[in-house]
């Protein structure tokens, strides 16, 4: 039985079809996004946690998220005027204020 080389037998031209699908793929899962609540906020309201000013860019924007100051997730009017823009930890605070003050005066069990 002859050994099986697994040297390349040539150059390969790239297959430019599946790169140009790629990138048509790409642009479309940019422009969907590009449609989502939060990125609209970013645009609006700047890269920057609206209650202690920390300031973001793009090596930590994970970290900023976006409030929903009436509580509600789907209303996302498009003058972004029920959203702010909340560091993790200041999120984590809005939203643990209101069980802490229900807890502490009885309306939660």
């Amino acid at each position: 039985m002859p050994t099986r080389s697994f040297r390349p037998t040539g150059r390969r031209r790239p297959a430019t079809g599946d790169v140009d699908e790629l990138i048509r793929d790409a642009k479309a899962a940019a422009r969907v996004r590009s449609l989502g609540y939060r990125e609209q906020s970013l645009r609006l309201h700047g890269w920057i946690c609206a209650k202690c000013a920390r300031e973001f860019d793009a090596a930590n924007l994970y970290l900023l998220t976006v409030h929903h100051k009436d509580g509600n997730h789907r209303n996302n009017p498009p003058d972004g005027s029920n959203w702010e823009n909340l560091c993790v930890d200041c999120h984590e605070d809005e939203h643990s204020r209101g069980l802490l003050g229900d807890y502490l005066t009885g309306k939660r069990d």
